[in-house]
């Protein structure tokens, strides 16, 4: 009883600083330009969150935090309008939103499906929030009496299953998280005084910026990515959208799917790797094997709609418990919301309840507020969305390079930072044409600092013993995990259901 007394005391304490008129406002901000991003396709939440760190550094930490996490969790709402309205997924986890959802817009259903994707993804935000609330007090708990060798393992965990659960080549992930680990260390070693793979370059002695890599391979490597679409290949929705209010019938319906959907969203979003997009096909899947008559499946069927479209939310949400509890960001998108923190002076993990309990339970409680905005927000201004479709990307990608190029450029007042991006945008345009996920890269990069302090301080404290990784109980459970994760992945039937889970995400 007491646990649950201190819960609803900290709510209430979290209310307090949430709907204080300036991060009410931090709020709004982050849940229309998440909308935005979601609704125009090709730019999705990471590269946004990407662009937009740079004006954070001047606002105060909870207000940044509550102002991007409200584009992400907008970008998850935005996105199912142009996956309903063009068949085009503003954003990867709405990817399966366009199956049911554009069928129902040609059958002149458009309204009823934005209707109840809203509905579901308020419902699942509303009680993913809730989940967070409860859940990371004693999860952060469990993990203050971790040391170094548990949070290297459970790095190493982290790191394997971004990989075994990103889309496509699992020898392409892992080749991406080493990728990252490498970009890395590159800059002075604390311990040595030594430059590692600077190349000479006075500028790299302090390491790569994040914010350039979040920008180049999220930012300037979609742009590129996406100027190869012809501006005539582009769908435009003409028609009127009508019956925004959700008939019974469609509620009724769509009860199950948004219930299973939040739950099989809130699972997926605590697992490192997995996130929207996975829990999106999850909930899909489920769908189609639960219904008595799954043969409008495809065809406009307003179960395809609410299930993955409140997954996808619900992930959104609970994807905060590991970043925010162990520090540990379990999706590209999360790792640009930790390096956010760090940006901001604050040390990631189960202490930031504790030293900051303003900004834990205050953006916890943000998000009720944003949920709330995002169905006020969504629905009524769904004619202005469609015509922020009709936009030439010719006229779009100029201004968010523009934009780009001064963020980068603010940093630290250097030429370099602008020309690093350049050339790492490049790489991450090669690194899409060859197939390869930047988000397993991201991971690497932010955690690759953390696990090699991690690995020299167990090793210190165990003098140079390797074997204190194996011989303390939670620090060896976490690596076998990860080595079950590799091991499970490789077999031929497990192999098979993780190609045909993303099957037809080419377009996320």
């Amino acid at each position: 009883m007491e646990f649950i007394n201190d819960i609803f005391g900290n709510l209430i304490m979290g209310f307090g600083v949430a709907l204080s008129l300036e991060n009410v406002l931090y709020c709004f901000v982050g849940c229309l330009l998440g909308t935005l991003v979601g609704v125009l396709p090709g730019i999705g939440p990471v590269a946004a969150i990407a662009l937009l760190l740079p004006t954070t550094f001047a606002l105060p930490p909870v207000g940044a935090m509550i102002m991007l996490a409200g584009i992400y969790y907008g970008a998850s709402y935005g996105g199912s309008t142009t996956a309903v309205l063009v068949n085009l997924p503003g954003e990867s986890s709405s990817v399966v939103t366009c199956l049911d959802g554009h069928a129902m817009a040609k059958n002149g259903r458009a309204g009823h499906a934005l209707a109840i994707s809203a509905i579901g993804s308020f419902f699942a935000g509303t009680v993913c929030t809730l989940v967070i609330a409860f859940m990371a007090p004693p999860l952060a708990e469990v993990a203050l009496k971790f040391g170094a060798p548990e949070y290297f393992s459970l790095m190493t965990f982290g790191l394997i299953a971004s990989a075994v659960l990103a889309r496509g080549s699992l020898m392409k992930a892992l080749g991406m998280i080493v990728v990252g680990l490498l970009f890395g260390i590159i800059g002075t070693d604390v311990n040595s005084g030594m430059s590692r793979f600077t190349f000479g370059l006075p500028g790299l002695s302090d390491g790569i910026g994040f914010v350039v890599i979040a920008m180049a391979f999220f930012g300037l490597g979609e742009i590129i990515k996406n100027l190869e679409t012809p501006n005539d290949q582009r769908q435009i929705f003409t028609d009127k959208v009508s019956g925004l209010m959700p008939r019974w019938v469609d509620v009724k319906d769509s009860a199950g799917a948004i219930v299973r959907g939040t739950l099989i969203g809130g699972g997926f979003g605590i697992l490192p790797g997995t996130g929207p997009i996975v829990a999106a096909f999850a909930s899909y899947a489920v769908e189609k094997k639960v219904a008595r008559d799954n043969s409008q499946f495809g065809k406009g069927d307003i179960r395809g709609v609410a299930g993955p479209e409140s997954a996808n939310n619900a992930a959104a949400q609970t994807a905060f418990i590991p970043t925010l509890t162990l520090g540990i960001p379990g999706s590209g998108t999360m790792a640009l919301m930790l390096g956010a923190l760090m940006i901001q002076g604050i040390a990631p993990g189960p202490q930031v309840m504790t030293a900051r309990p303003d900004l834990f339970w205050g953006l916890i409680a943000s998000m009720w507020v944003g949920n709330l905005m995002l169905v006020i927000l969504n629905l009524p201004l769904i004619g202005m969305w469609v015509q922020l479709l009709k936009v030439p990307y010719r006229m779009l990608f100029p201004a968010i390079l523009l934009f780009m190029c001064i963020g980068t450029y603010s940093l630290n007042n250097s030429i370099q930072d602008p020309l690093l991006m350049a050339f790492f945008g490049i790489v991450g345009y090669a690194f899409m044409k060859f197939g390869c996920e930047p988000a397993p890269m991201l991971l690497g990069f932010i955690l690759g600092p953390l696990m090699e302090e991690n690995l020299r301080r167990a090793l210190l404290i165990s003098r140079g013993d390797p074997t204190v990784f194996f011989t303390r109980p939670i620090s060896l459970a976490f690596l076998i995990l990860a080595a079950l994760s590799l091991l499970i992945v490789v077999l031929p039937a497990v192999r098979k259901k993780r190609d045909e889970a993303f099957q037809g995400d080419d377009g996320g």
